[in-house]
């Protein structure tokens, strides 16, 4: 069994820790770049996303608006124990809507409801919600009340509504994290660890990814839009 808390400030260092853990460990789960710990450039993304979500948290503690909100699932038993979160971003200038940035179930406690509850509170909070996932994720958006509108890249965009929010969301800027100096260091030490034509196939194989995301996403938003006009 499992309790939600929902915070508007950042959570406690021992909670924060198992946050950025999840991300670490189910990396390919809420990534757009869905890579896999086999393709050497797996590390550094670890790296890049768990600082993206490190930043957000940290972001947390202000009054900004458009601050980011988290919903954490906890051990019933023992309320010290994460096995979940949702992480995501009011708008700016629209008071009911917002979009799920990171969504994550530790895999001991899958198929618990964890996941679609969190969700749920999130949506009683900001009914207009939107997420972005790969094409394969989907499904199971759809079948918590969230409808295909667009591609976006490698990504689908799902609504709760029939059409996206005007407003504005805060979203984290990854270039500086990418051109940083620790981002540089990991793939200094990953060239020296795999080599150059390693190095060089994993970023092949990273970009053939996207392009096979980025068809899918296309393919299922030309599908729903048929059936759409179909009914």
């Amino acid at each position: 069994m499992f309790t939600l808390t929902h915070l508007d400030t950042p959570p406690p260092e021992a909670l924060k820790s198992q946050v950025l853990q999840l991300v670490v460990d189910y990396l390919g789960d809420i990534s757009p770049v869905s890579l896999t710990p086999s393709n050497p450039l797996y590390q550094l993304y670890q790296y890049v996303v768990g600082f993206e979500v490190h930043r957000y948290l940290d972001s947390m503690d202000g009054a900004q608006a458009g601050k980011p909100e988290l919903i954490m699932a906890l051990d019933a038993d023992d309320p010290a124990i994460l096995l979940g979160f949702a992480l995501y971003l009011p708008y700016v200038d629209d008071p009911e809507a917002c979009a799920l940035a990171y969504l994550a179930v530790d895999a001991g406690h899958r198929r618990q409801g964890i996941g679609r509850a969190m969700v749920a509170a999130m949506v009683a909070r900001y009914p207009h919600a939107e997420v972005a996932c790969v094409a394969g994720k989907a499904p199971y958006f759809e079948a918590l009340g969230f409808m295909p509108l667009a591609a976006r890249g490698p990504q689908v965009v799902l609504n709760t509504r029939s059409q996206a929010s005007p407003g504005v969301v805060a979203v984290q800027d990854l270039a500086p994290i990418f051109q940083s100096k620790e981002v540089r260091q990991i793939h200094s030490y990953l060239m020296k660890q795999h080599g150059e034509k390693a190095m060089s196939n994993a970023e092949k194989q990273r970009d053939r990814l996207l392009d096979q995301l980025t068809k899918q996403a296309d393919h299922l938003i030309e599908t729903f839009t048929a059936a759409r006009r179909l009914h």
